[in-house]
């Protein structure tokens, strides 16, 4: 996609099912990241941040409405805008088309969250996964009676 005004803008999933989070290999193997990529003509960010689960991860499944945030990066000299969903994972596929150049990993949240090396997607992760969480009740306390 050429940049507009020197920005490309991308979508990106953030696969969730229930208590794990799935993140995959760059393309060179060196990183972990979320499926994303560039939004393409005629297509939704939405739309493309499900194509790239697809494409990227082998995960289908549906979007939890408007995105949870946006981070920018530089690539290449190009700056890049990042919309990002969660996606709540329904299908987990043994092949894919990009099998052969990614590794999936399911992790906890928290984990997920150290293992993001770019600062704005971690950013955006942890505001999305760890801090809108509901707090846990400590486990030694008995649940309320109605």
């Amino acid at each position: 996609m050429p940049p507009e005004y020197g920005l490309i803008r991308q979508a990106a999933a953030i696969p969730v099912q229930g208590e794990r989070v799935c993140l995959i290999t760059s393309r060179s193997g060196k990183r972990w990241v979320i499926p994303k990529g560039c939004l393409e003509p005629g297509k939704s960010a939405g739309e493309m941040a499900l194509q790239e689960a697809w494409e990227e991860a082998g995960l289908g499944g549906l979007l939890e409405g408007d995105p949870v945030g946006s981070y920018l990066y530089t690539k290449g000299g190009f700056t890049h805008h990042v919309l990002v969903f969660i996606m709540r994972v329904t299908q987990v596929s043994e092949t894919w088309p990009e099998r052969a150049f990614r590794q999936r990993w399911w992790l906890s949240p928290e984990q997920a969250v150290l293992n993001i090396d770019e600062r704005g997607l971690r950013e955006v992760m942890r505001g999305a996964l760890l801090d809108r969480r509901e707090p846990t009740p400590p486990s030694h306390q008995p649940e309320a009676r109605a």
